[in-house]
């Protein structure tokens, strides 16, 4: 199938035609300024940048590590200063100029004028080979940004192949093994990761400290992969040895809690369930701790230990407020995801006492009508099935109320299994009392018509 390009929008065009416009006057003055002797500009080969390879349509952003090491390296490095006189003073500058528009359209989403402006960089005649290693990095950290990952890993590639001595070849690689994994090139993305550690030993001493963070976030990146690529057993091995390194806090707590999460999916259960509780009581305030509280009362479950997961899905639900203010959105899904479905676990097994306190705390979470009335229709049928009908009545009845006589398409019938059950309960009712009723009637009749002792006897003596 032929994929049609899609035209520039009017406000690249325009984007662009400005960039022509400050690359033609910039040329201008460097014509009119005196001659300086310069190094011959070497350009990468047109495969690279301006034929690279087709886009991958599957293909999606690559996961990032979170840690503080991995985003001290992710944006591409700002451009030293030039140690050659690669073009006139004026040109550089334009040059530079448009460096940094291409950076600036990347961050505000508009690739395809910063397409433009990289490649207007990559196309001009006198530009050093300084310029043209930033453009390419640009270029490829836009691509990546666009989700185009094929086109990102070709001009990585060949970046790597033009400049291998490069200072920026460790964040070259770092960047590559991630969009290689993004691909699900797991095996080739391993490769890039360790060749970020080798790299960094062939560098010089000047930026040690830089290139210890690199060497840390490549082996937190390896962890990542092997993680992904579902090796959980070599993912574990890799997060606790990370644990055991000079990181930042932040660091070793989502080390631990991978490591965690790895034995979990080992298989592990045991395993899993020490790790994290370790975990919560080491890192109480990681972000990941939501997450941890659910993959531990999950796993107390499938363990048939019912008491503990109902205790950990309790303290999940009963967090501190002060805690969850520090990323509501992230406590308020796994609190939901963990109560829910714990909750409909307890209920469908019989625990309905339970399943009752759980969608009991499930309520406080929010005062959303989407939220509370599904959850308020699950609390009354534990109320009803415990016999509290009366309970159970009057909160399908206010469900009822809220929804009104004309309910949302979306509650159509959540309103209507509302109603039938208020009729259930009713029929219930009626029927109860009726068998009571009769039962009650036919006992009497019953007892009016038993002779007494004496005229049984009588009866029977009788021939």
């Amino acid at each position: 199938m032929i994929r049609r390009r899609r035209l520039p929008s009017r406000l690249a065009l325009a984007q662009g035609c400005l960039v022509l416009a400050l690359l033609a006057a910039a040329r201008a003055r460097a014509e009119d300024a005196p001659a300086h002797p310069t190094l011959p500009a070497t350009k990468p080969e047109a495969a690279a940048t301006e034929h690279p390879a087709p886009e991958s349509h599957a293909a999606t952003p690559a996961p990032e590590s979170s840690t503080p090491a991995a985003a001290a390296v992710e944006a591409p490095a700002p451009a030293a200063p030039a140690s050659t006189p690669a073009a006139p003073k004026r040109a550089r500058d334009e040059i530079q100029g448009l460096l940094n528009l291409g950076v600036s359209l990347t961050e505000r989403g508009d690739y395809e004028a910063a397409e433009i402006a990289y490649r207007q960089v990559l196309n001009a005649q006198k530009v050093g080979d300084l310029e043209l290693k930033s453009a390419l990095l640009g270029l490829a950290h836009m691509h990546r940004r666009q989700g185009a990952l094929t086109k990102a890993v070709a001009i990585y590639e060949r970046f790597l192949k033009d400049y291998p001595g490069d200072d920026r070849t460790p964040d070259a690689l770092l960047d590559l093994g991630r969009t290689l994994r993004g691909l699900g090139v797991h095996k080739s993305a391993l490769a890039r990761f360790y060749n970020v550690i080798n790299s960094t030993l062939k560098l010089p001493g000047e930026g040690l400290d830089r290139y210890q963070v690199l060497a840390k976030t490549a082996q937190f990146e390896i962890a990542e992969t092997y993680f992904q690529a579902g090796e959980y057993a070599d993912a574990n091995k890799f997060y606790t040895r990370l644990r055991l390194l000079d990181l930042a806090p932040a660091d070793r707590a989502r080390a631990h809690f991978k490591a965690g999460y790895s034995v979990r999916l080992q298989g592990d259960l045991e395993g899993a369930v020490s790790t994290l509780r370790a975990y919560i009581e080491q890192w109480p305030a990681d972000e990941n701790i939501p997450e941890a509280r659910y993959l531990l009362a999950i796993t107390l479950r499938e363990m048939n230990r019912p008491q503990e997961a109902f205790a950990a899905t309790l303290d999940l639900l009963r967090t501190e407020k002060s805690r969850i203010e520090s990323d509501p959105k992230r406590w308020a899904y796994w609190q939901r995801r963990t109560g829910n479905q714990l909750a409909n676990d307890f209920f469908e097994t019989g625990d309905t006492m339970n399943a009752r306190a759980i969608y009991a705390g499930l309520l406080e979470l929010s005062p959303e009508q989407v939220w509370r009335l599904p959850i308020s229709y699950q609390l009354a049928l534990c109320h009803e099935r415990l016999g509290a009908l009366d309970q159970a009545r009057k909160i399908y009845q206010k469900i009822v109320e809220d929804l009104g006589p004309t309910p949302q398409a979306d509650y159509t019938e959540l309103a209507t299994m509302s109603k039938w059950r208020i009729e259930h309960l009713e029929w219930r009712e009626k029927t109860g009392q009726q068998l009571d009723t009769f039962f009650g009637s036919t006992t009497g009749k019953q007892a009016a018509i038993t002779p007494p002792p004496a005229a049984a006897a009588k009866t029977a003596a009788t021939p």
